[in-house]
């Protein structure tokens, strides 16, 4: 896919997102990886949906000899226009405090992706400041969206950009050797898009996607569902295409990390994806290029409430129920620590042979 990958990011444009046909991952070395799990000296289906979870990494890798040792979380980083109408706590300049302290290693997730031997990669695809922020990677299509309760957030160019500025990301990763990433985001605000995102691809009522963020009182948290009903009514998002979600309502963070899933597809790298921002981007990128989810590995349930909808729409069940709100790609990083630790017991496995007893049949 190198090639064709590297054509398909030299067009950036719409239409090669429209034609563009992802291969399906090696089912050959899917079921050699679970027949390798089967000869390992324990019950059958022992590690759970870990067996699967390491059967999809191989087939996406194309081998069945899992190495994840080089691994990263790439965090998007950007401002949202939305926060003027008051339906979050925090001012923009959390964001870029945030994505300084990103890029220090000196956040929760750069503290967690120490402790597992991961890389960090925020990159400022939008936040609202003109400064480049040190240790980021700048990779700024705008200084944040625009407030979509007013004008669509981002124009289709500036939306495009942003879907292949992440899957350019991916194949840099893909270059320097990285045999999976996981994914975060940061950026004041983003709740509210993705719960947007959320209502406008799901169909559905603003109560059932939009929840407090990071802890809205009554009055803001209405306000917050009275912006998205009346935003998705405006632009009748309910019959739009996906991109054309994105760009109304979307954000340059949720546009990246659909360009990362998507990358994932393109140049065969499996990716871990975070909590709701994460999810609604990721429902973005399959709707958009059917079969990007084959790429894509769960990590957590988080608090808002349109995870339930996105993890069935997508047909994805996440292994952490742990209630958890940080984002930056902190569930995503648990993941990437319990997928290591399954596949201690695969890759040094000890044979129903090494211990003289008959393997366990399949019936």
């Amino acid at each position: 896919m190198g090639y064709l990958g590297r054509q398909i990011l030299d067009s950036c444009t719409k239409d090669t997102l429209d034609k563009l046909v992802l291969e399906e991952p090696d089912r050959n070395i899917y079921h050699k990886v679970l027949e390798n799990w089967d000869a390992i000296a324990k019950p059958l289906d022992g590690m759970g949906r870990f067996e699967a979870a390491t059967a999809q990494i191989g087939a996406i890798l194309g081998t069945d000899e899992i190495d994840l040792s080089k691994k990263a979380v790439v965090i998007m980083c950007a401002d949202n226009g939305i926060v003027e109408e008051g339906v979050s706590q925090s001012g923009q300049d959390v964001t870029a405090a945030v994505a300084g302290q990103m890029g220090k290693g000196a956040s929760p997730v750069g503290k967690m992706a120490q402790a597992i031997g991961a890389d960090t990669i925020p990159v400022d695809i939008g936040i609202n400041r003109k400064e480049p922020v040190a240790g980021v990677l700048d990779r700024k299509i705008r200084c944040g969206t625009r407030n979509f309760s007013k004008e669509p957030a981002m124009t289709q160019e500036e939306a495009v950009k942003a879907i292949f500025t992440g899957m350019e990301i991916v194949e840099a990763c893909k270059k320097q050797g990285y045999q999976i990433l996981a994914t975060g985001e940061m950026g004041i605000g983003n709740t509210t898009t993705s719960s947007a995102v959320a209502m406008a691809l799901l169909r559905c009522g603003a109560e059932e996607v939009a929840g407090r963020g990071a802890g809205l009182c009554d009055e803001k948290w209405q306000r917050k569902k009275q912006v998205i009903t009346e935003a998705v009514k405006k632009y009748k998002l309910y019959e739009a295409n996906p991109l054309t979600v994105l760009e109304t309502v979307g954000g340059l963070d949720i546009a990246g990390l659909v360009g990362v899933y998507i990358g994932g597809g393109v140049f065969r790298i499996p990716v871990v994806l975070d909590g709701v921002i994460s999810m609604a981007a990721a429902l973005l990128a399959e709707r958009m290029v059917p079969g990007t989810v084959r790429y894509l590995i769960p990590s957590h349930k988080g608090k808002e409430p349109a995870v339930e909808k996105l993890i069935k729409e997508l047909r994805l069940e996440p292994v952490i129920d742990g209630q958890m709100a940080l984002g930056e790609g902190t569930g995503a990083i648990m993941m990437l620590s319990l997928l290591e630790m399954s596949l201690c017991v695969y890759r040094k496995r000890t044979l129903f042979s090494d211990i003289k007893v008959e393997q366990y049949e399949r019936y």
